[in-house]
């Protein structure tokens, strides 16, 4: 029998406690929800997908791993400390596997998906922020790929592995933007995306 799946609340516990950084708390949220939108599309289990993606990054402010080490800090040492807590393997490859530099095979969709999603996340996100109503509801697949081009625009962001991600997902580049865009406006407010309110 296979052991139950940690609840949500649980790791959204743990999320918090490793991470005071309001904007990597909103980045793991969005990258939660476009894990779940891909999930339902691929007749996965969401509450699965969702928890690699709201725990991916949850250990990088306290092991940031500035040398890219494949089997220290970020996100080594969070797969450890998620391991002992009975998380399921399947997630701890997806979370090794997102970043390139542990040299673990992204051999899962679920782990593809996570690949996929993360970057991607972080120049939508840059985005819809430039805009003045901050709102990923005003976000297009055209102004994304506008952004991608520009290379002094949210620098932090590698355009290679947006590029890979769809391509390793097996999914148009556009077609990939515009479902992860989608799947960001179902939560815009909690990643404070929302914009202002309608007058009127």
């Amino acid at each position: 029998m296979t052991a139950p799946l940690p609840a949500r609340a649980d790791a959204l516990l743990l999320m918090r406690e490793f991470t005071a950084s309001d904007s990597l708390r909103k980045h793991m949220l969005a990258v939660e929800a476009a894990m779940r939108a891909y999930a339902a599309k691929y007749g996965e289990p969401e509450e699965r997908w969702g928890l690699a993606g709201l725990l991916h990054d949850f250990d990088y402010e306290r092991w940031p791993n500035d040398a890219h080490a494949a089997d220290a800090e970020h996100p080594a040492e969070g797969v450890r400390l998620l391991r002992g807590k009975g998380y399921p393997e399947d997630i701890l490859q997806a979370i090794l596997g997102h970043a390139t530099y542990t040299g673990v095979p992204r051999e899962t969709r679920m782990a593809k998906a996570l690949f996929a999603v993360d970057e991607l996340v972080g120049l939508i996100t840059a985005t819809a922020l430039v805009r003045p109503s901050k709102s990923v509801h005003e976000v297009e697949a055209a102004s994304v790929r506008k952004k991608m081009k520009d290379k002094a625009f949210a620098r932090g962001v590698s355009r290679e592995d947006v590029i890979r991600g769809a391509e390793e997902l097996g999914v148009p580049l556009d077609e990939h933007i515009t479902f992860v865009i989608g799947a960001m406006r179902g939560v815009a407010p909690s990643l404070g995306l929302a914009g202002a309110p309608a007058a009127g």
